[in-house]
C-alpha cells in the first residue's frame, strides 16, 4: 500500500505519456486523475496508521549504489512529517487534476499536460519518503525538471520560455549549495542514510573543515543545505523565478506554489532538524532570511497588477514564515503552516484561474472590476481564501501564522524579535494586497471589454467541485489539526521526528507567557490592512494620480511595482558578469583556445604538420639519411647521459605546449 502512494502517479504519467494519443484527452485525464486520487485515498489510510500512534514504517526495497563504504539503497520512510506531506501533495494534486480536466479541455495538448502534472506529483512523494540523501536529491531534481516542463508547457510563448529557463537556472544555483551539503554530510558521517546521520549529529560538533579558513563542519553543511532550500523555496535572492512562473497554466501555478515544488525546501529543513539544531549560527541565518523574505514579498505584492503575480508574492511571503519558524526551532509549526497554506493558496489560485479562464485569459486586475455579479461563487471562494490567508480568527491560517509570530516573540533573541516585527508588518501588507485584489477584480466599477463581460460565466461544475473542497479545507483544517494533535502541548503526534533541543523548546512559554497585546498585534495589523485597502482602492484612480504627481511617491510606486529592482540588479551585476565570463574565458580562452590546441584538433594538426616537415627531408640521397642517423644517435646519447642534470630545468608539459603552440602559430601566420 505504501509503495502504491508513490508509484501510482508514475503509472498515470507513463500511460498518459506513452498512450496519450490513443486514449485522447478525456481518457488521459480520467487515467491520471484516477491514479492520483487513489494515491490520495491511500495517503489518508497511511496517515491513520502512522501519525496518531506515532508508529513509523520503514521499507528497504533494493540496493542502489554500493562501493566500499558508500552504500545507498532504495528505501522509504513513512513517519509523521512524511504522511502529512503526502496528504498535502496527493490531495491538492488530485483536486488540481480534476480542475484541469475542464480548464484544459480546449487545449489540443492536454494529454501532455496531464503527463507532466502527474510526473510532478510522483517526484514530490519520492522526495518526502526517501530515507537517504541521494533519494531525496533524486526527487529534488525531478521536481525541478517537472516544474520546468509545466511552466514551459505553452512553449510557443516567448515569456513562458524565459520563465521556465529562469526557474531552472535559479534552482541550479540552489543545487550548487545542496549538492556540496550532501557531499559534506557523507564526508563527515561516512553515510548518506538519514537515520545514521541523525543519530550521530551531536558527535562531531567540534569538527572543522579547512578551505583556507577553519569553519565548523556542521555549520557549513547546514548553511549549504539552506542555500538549496533558498533556491527551491523562493527565498530572498532566489525568489525572482516564482512570480515569473505564472506564465504557465493556472493549475500549474496552484500545484507548484501550494503543494509541491516550493514546499520542498521547507520539508528538507524540517527533515534535517537534528542537524540544524546544533549550529546556532545557521539558525540565525535561516531566521533572518525567512523574515526578510516575508517582508520583501509582502511589500512587493501591494502594487502588482497581475492577479496571479499577487498570489505568487503571497506564496513567497508565507514561505518566509515557514522558513523563519524553522529558524526558531519550531519545525512542527512550520510543517503545520505548510499544510494549512496549501489549502487556501490552492483555493486562491484555482479561483483566480476561474476568473482568468472566463475573461479570455486576461490577468491584469486593472482591466477587470465589477465581476462580483457575474462571478458570485468565485468571489465567495476568493474571499474565504483571502480571509484565511490574512489570519482571520478561527480560519485555517489563523491557527498557524499567529502561533509562528508568538513563538518568534518568546524566543527573546535579536533574531527572534527581528522576525516577529518583520512578520507582523508583513501581515499588514498581506491584508492590504489580498483585499486590494478583491476590490480591483470584483467590486470597483468595471473596466473590462464588453465582449468579455457578455461571454463571462462562473466556474462550471468540474471546476467548482475542487474549489469547494479546498474552501472547506481553508475553513476547518487548521482547527481540526491544531486541537492537541499537531501543535498541542504534550502531543506525541510528531514522535520526535522534527528533533528540537530542550533549550530551544519554547511552545509552552509562547502559550502562557506571551503578553496579550503581542497576540493581538497580528489581528490588529490584518484589520488595518483590510480597512486601508477598502478606503484606497474604491478611489484607485485618484490614488494613482496622486502617486504620479508626487516625485517621491512616483519613485516609491516604481520601486515596489518593479519588485525592488531585484531583477535589474541581478541582471546588471551578476548575470551579465557571468555571461561575459562564460564567453570570454570559458568559450574563447578554454573551449576554442586551450582545449582545441591541446585536444584532438590540436594534436591531429600538430602531427599532420610534423609529418609534412619530416616528409620534406626525404631527399632520396643515402648520405643525407646517414647524416640524419648519426645526428639523431648523437643527440639521443647526449641527452640520455645529461638527463639527470637537465630534468630539474625542463618541464615536459611546458615543452609539449610550446611545441604545439608553435605549430598553431605557424598556421595562423600562414593564413
Amino acid at each position: 500500500m505504501y509503495l502504491l502512494i508513490v508509484f501510482l502517479p508514475l503509472l498515470g504519467s507513463s500511460v498518459a505519456g506513452f498512450f496519450g494519443r490513443f486514449l485522447g484527452s478525456e481518457g488521459t485525464a480520467i487515467m491520471t486523475t484516477t491514479c492520483v486520487s487513489f494515491s490520495s485515498i491511500l495517503s489518508l489510510i497511511a496517515f491513520y496508521e502512522v501519525a496518531p500512534g506515532a508508529s513509523a514504517c520503514y521499507l528497504r526495497i533494493a540496493p542502489w549504489i554500493s562501493s566500499e563504504m558508500f552504500d545507498a539503497s532504495w528505501g522509504f520512510v513513512f513517519d509523521s512529517p512524511t504522511v502529512v506531506m503526502l496528504i498535502v501533495v496527493t490531495s491538492i494534486s488530485s483536486l488540481v487534476h480534476l480542475y484541469s480536466i475542464s480548464y484544459m479541455s480546449e487545449d489540443p495538448h492536454s494529454p501532455r499536460f496531464m503527463c507532466y502534472l502527474s510526473i510532478l506529483t510522483f517526484f514530490m512523494p519520492m522526495l518526502v519518503t526517501g530515507d537517504n540523501s541521494l533519494q531525496l536529491f533524486l526527487g529534488w531534481e525531478g521536481v525541478g525538471l517537472a516544474s520546468y516542463l509545466l511552466i514551459h508547457f505553452w512553449f510557443t510563448r516567448l515569456q513562458a520560455d524565459k520563465a521556465a529557463t529562469k526557474a531552472m537556472l535559479v534552482n541550479r544555483v540552489g543545487d550548487f549549495g545542496l549538492a556540496p551539503g550532501i557531499s559534506g554530510r557523507f564526508t563527515l558521517f561516512q553515510t548518506v542514510d538519514f537515520s545514521t546521520i541523525f543519530a550521530r549529529a551531536s558527535a562531531p560538533r567540534n569538527s572543522l573543515i579547512s578551505c583556507n579558513m577553519r569553519l565548523n563542519a556542521i555549520t557549513l553543511i547546514c548553511i549549504l543545505l539552506f542555500i538549496g532550500a533558498v533556491g527551491k523555496s523562493a527565498q530572498i535572492g532566489s525568489h525572482t523565478w516564482s512570480p515569473d512562473a505564472m506564465e504557465g497554466p493556472t493549475p500549474v501555478s496552484a500545484s507548484i506554489h501550494a503543494a509541491t515544488m516550493v514546499t520542498a525546501g521547507v520539508f528538507m529543513i524540517a527533515r534535517c532538524s537534528p542537524l540544524f539544531e546544533y549550529p546556532p549560527t545557521a539558525l540565525i541565518v535561516i531566521t533572518s532570511a525567512g523574515a526578510t523574505t516575508s517582508f520583501l514579498a509582502a511589500t512587493t505584492g501591494i502594487l502588482q497588477n497581475d492577479l496571479k503575480r499577487v498570489i505568487a508574492y503571497s506564496t513567497c511571503s508565507q514561505l518566509g514564515y515557514m522558513i523563519f519558524a524553522c529558524g526558531i526551532s519550531n519545525y512542527s509549526v512550520s510543517v503545520f503552516h505548510l499544510m494549512n497554506h496549501a489549502f487556501f493558496k490552492a483555493l486562491l489560485f484555482l479561483s483566480a484561474g476561474s476568473v482568468i479562464h472566463a475573461m479570455s485569459d486576461e490577468q491584469d486586475m486593472r482591466k477587470m472590476g465589477g465581476l462580483a455579479s457575474s462571478f458570485p461563487f468565485t468571489y465567495a471562494m476568493m474571499l474565504m481564501g483571502s480571509l484565511s490567508l490574512i489570519g482571520f480568527p478561527f480560519l485555517t491560517g489563523f491557527y498557524s501564522k499567529d502561533v509562528i509570530l508568538e513563538l518568534a516573540y518568546t524566543k527573546y533573541t535579536f533574531s527572534g524579535n527581528f522576525a516577529f516585527w518583520l512578520g507582523s508588518v508583513s501581515v499588514l501588507f498581506t491584508s492590504y494586497y489580498s483585499f486590494r485584489s478583491l476590490f480591483l477584480t470584483f467590486l470597483v466599477p468595471t473596466n473590462s471589454f464588453g465582449r468579455d463581460i457578455l461571454r463571462c460565466h462562473d466556474a462550471p461544475i468540474p471546476m467548482a467541485i475542487p474549489v469547494i473542497l479546498l474552501a472547506l479545507g481553508s475553513l476547518f483544517v487548521g482547527y481540526l489539526a491544531k486541537v492537541d494533535m499537531m501543535i498541542g502541548l504534550g502531543t506525541n503526534f510528531w514522535a520526535n521526528s522534527p528533533f528540537v533541543l530542550p533549550k530551544n523548546e519554547i511552545l509552552a512559554e509562547s502559550e502562557f507567557a506571551a503578553p496579550t497585546i503581542t497576540k493581538l498585534i497580528p489581528i490588529l495589523f490584518s484589520t488595518s490592512g483590510a480597512s486601508l485597502a477598502y478606503n484606497v482602492n474604491p478611489v484607485a484612480d485618484q490614488f494613482q494620480r496622486a502617486f504620479q504627481t508626487s516625485t517621491f511617491c512616483n519613485r516609491l510606486y516604481s520601486f515596489f511595482n518593479k519588485r525592488w529592482f531585484f531583477d535589474q540588479v541581478l541582471n546588471d551585476f551578476l548575470v551579465r558578469s557571468f555571461l561575459r565570463f562564460g564567453y570570454e574565458v570559458s568559450f574563447e580562452a578554454l573551449d576554442k583556445g586551450a582545449i582545441e590546441i591541446l585536444g584532438p584538433y590540436g594534436i591531429s594538426y600538430t602531427f599532420r604538420r610534423l609529418v609534412e616537415r619530416i616528409s620534406k627531408l626525404q631527399s632520396g640521397f643515402v648520405y643525407h639519411y646517414a647524416f640524419a642517423m648519426l645526428l639523431g644517435s648523437t643527440l639521443f646519447v647526449t641527452f640520455s647521459r645529461m638527463w639527470d642534470s637537465l630534468s630539474s630545468w625542463v618541464d615536459n608539459r611546458s615543452s609539449f605546449i610550446l611545441i604545439v603552440s608553435s605549430f598553431y602559430n605557424n598556421k595562423s601566420s600562414q593564413e
